[in-house]
């Protein structure tokens, strides 16, 4: 695992975004762990949260002339990953949506540049697909191409399927999903704590339930 990996998840658990205990998830299920982005809310952890972000960009080696982020998370996220984009020597224009249209101004449901070219879009997990759902059309309707999505955590976790919602988002669009970690880099992480086995057995079970094939 990256070096950039481990320091997310110790940064994430510090931030007290990544817990562990018991939590009750949409499914229904009792997850032993929970994942909040919404807690990077200062400024300090908005800028580390982005340099992440970039880092993950950059060492995945994706190919793209726009960022785009989803209202309403995907806000934040998107200028924090410009800014800290631009940091590295790769100043790239950037875009999000408004939930309603607006009727005066500039007027739209699209706030920043134009859309154009390959669109990476930015967001913080993927549960149903429904924001990515969303993202494609906007882009598309305006005459763009979204060419991946950049998450924070691929849960590997099953739908009501046998996939996941990041492989079903990659079978109905077509678009390649990163994340800076996985559960599987979670999972390495909490190996490497001895302080931490009991949760380190929690997540295994849980993965055992609910995990996807190969993982």
């Amino acid at each position: 695992m990256s070096d950039f990996k481990q320091d997310f998840i110790r940064f994430a658990i510090d931030s007290q975004v990544l817990c562990f205990g018991e939590f009750k998830t949409k499914a229904g299920r009792l997850s032993p762990y929970f994942f909040n982005t919404g807690l990077f809310n200062d400024g300090s952890s908005l800028r580390q949260l982005g340099q992440f972000y970039a880092k993950a960009i950059l060492s995945a080696g994706l190919q793209f002339d726009i960022l785009f982020g989803p209202a309403y998370k995907g806000i934040p996220l998107v200028a924090a990953v410009a800014i800290a984009l631009a940091e590295q020597g790769h100043n790239l224009p950037f875009a999000f949506n408004r939930k309603e249209a607006k009727d005066h101004g500039e007027g739209g449901t699209l706030v920043g540049a134009p859309l154009s070219g390959r669109v990476l879009i930015v967001d913080d997990v993927i549960s149903a697909g429904t924001s990515v759902r969303e993202s494609v059309a906007l882009i598309q309707a305006g005459g763009a191409t979204p060419c991946g999505v950049m998450i924070a955590l691929d849960r590997q976790e099953r739908g009501s399927g046998e996939l996941s919602a990041v492989q079903e988002v990659t079978r109905h669009y077509g678009l390649p999903v990163t994340g800076i970690v996985t559960l599987t880099d979670i999972v390495a992480y909490l190996r490497s704590r001895s302080d931490m086995a009991e949760n380190l057995h929690a997540v295994l079970r849980y993965r055992e339930q609910y995990g996807i094939s190969g993982e």
